[in-house]
């Protein structure tokens, strides 16, 4: 694992593994792009979803937030349990990837790559 310390890390059900793939690969592309453009700079997973602006049409994300909707929840709330979701990927991305991160839990978790 390449985060010290790390935490577990939940599976994140009721998606194909092809739609699990292209989000990871999805992640995978945003970890390469932070730390080749920023690699000094802290980062959360939120940095790769947008933030605020939430809008995942045309990514691989969308699944995740067509999934909850289909639960039958609002779209707060399938907005909420998307980002669980697509943070519970990001982190597996992180942990397997062959670069080791320093990581901090504040309001929400952060990570730093160690060069």
């Amino acid at each position: 694992m390449s985060i010290i310390p790390f935490s577990k890390i939940r599976n994140v059900t009721n998606i194909t593994v092809a739609e699990k793939e292209r989000i990871y690969d999805f992640f995978q592309g945003a970890l390469y792009c932070w730390c080749k453009n920023r690699p000094d700079e802290w980062f959360t997973v939120r940095d790769f979803l947008g933030g605020e602006n939430f809008d995942w049409n045309g990514t691989p994300l969308i699944v995740l937030f067509n999934k909850h909707k289909k639960q039958g929840k609002s779209d707060a709330d399938s907005i909420e349990a998307a980002g669980k979701d697509a943070g519970w990927i990001a982190k597996k991305v992180i942990a397997e990837d062959a670069r080791e991160f320093e990581t901090e839990k504040g309001f929400v978790r952060r990570y730093k790559w160690k060069k």
